[in-house]
């Protein structure tokens, strides 16, 4: 079990509270990032990880956030990029704020934070340290509606590459590409029943199957540079 943190971005809902949740549990100490404020980072709060809210778009709460982690800690275990921002190229906004958005929440901030924190992970104590980032089945095949989300997606994958052969062999630096995880509350019966049916498993894989991801990438000895897809068998259909 490690005591040096793991910063995990984006811990306020969904799969990023469900995985700084299932390390504490296991008394992995978090360092989480927040965009807005959810009732969930009171008890995160309560639990012990220590919360920066940071906003991407915000060039000053991205140097802060570094800078509090270099300050207040001389080691990590991992970072885990969860942080996501999912716009559709149909929405009421230019063109050009769309994919800048979605490169700078997706590639430009975990770019930025790999290199500024790669000291942290090579002091690591646990042997080797590794950098996760969550990307998206689209990456490999594209999409009509959300094109500049994709697009951004790839390019995060294309930094796993990158930095696993900068960093290694102590840092591993690994790719997680799931498909549907979870549906959202508002999700109707229509739009459910279209996204089922386009896996071979038909069904949510649930965010306990990105933990169990996570976990294989954080016990491995030997994976680098990889992108892992969790698809429920969808690249068969």
């Amino acid at each position: 079990m490690s005591h040096d943190p793991t910063l995990i971005t984006g811990v306020g809902r969904r799969a990023g509270l469900h995985l700084a949740k299932a390390f504490l549990q296991r008394g992995m100490p978090v360092i989480g990032t927040y965009r807005r404020r959810y009732d969930s980072l009171e008890e995160l709060e309560r639990l012990g990880v220590e919360l920066h809210q940071c906003d991407f778009d915000r060039r000053g709460d991205v140097d802060n956030l570094i800078r509090a982690i270099q300050q207040g800690h001389e080691r990590l275990r991992g970072i885990i990029h969860n942080a996501s921002q999912w716009v559709g190229d149909d929405a009421d906004v230019p063109f050009n704020e769309i994919i800048e958005s979605m490169m700078r929440v997706h590639v430009n901030v975990p770019y930025e934070l790999n290199h500024a924190l790669a000291p942290l992970l090579l002091a690591c104590r646990d042997g080797h340290a590794d950098i996760i980032h969550i990307g998206d089945y689209v990456s490999s095949r594209g999409s009509k509606k959300h094109i500049a989300y994709a697009a951004s997606k790839a390019a995060q994958d294309n930094l796993t590459l990158s930095f696993a052969a900068k960093l290694a062999p102590k840092v591993k630096v690994n790719s997680l590409a799931p498909a549907l995880l979870s549906f959202n509350a508002d999700d109707d019966t229509s739009y459910r029943e279209k996204a089922l049916s386009k896996s071979l498993m038909q069904r949510e894989g649930g965010f306990d199957e990105l933990r169990h991801a996570v976990d294989y990438l954080f016990d491995s000895q030997y994976i680098t540079g990889r992108i892992l897809p969790l698809d429920g068998g969808r690249h068969l259909k």
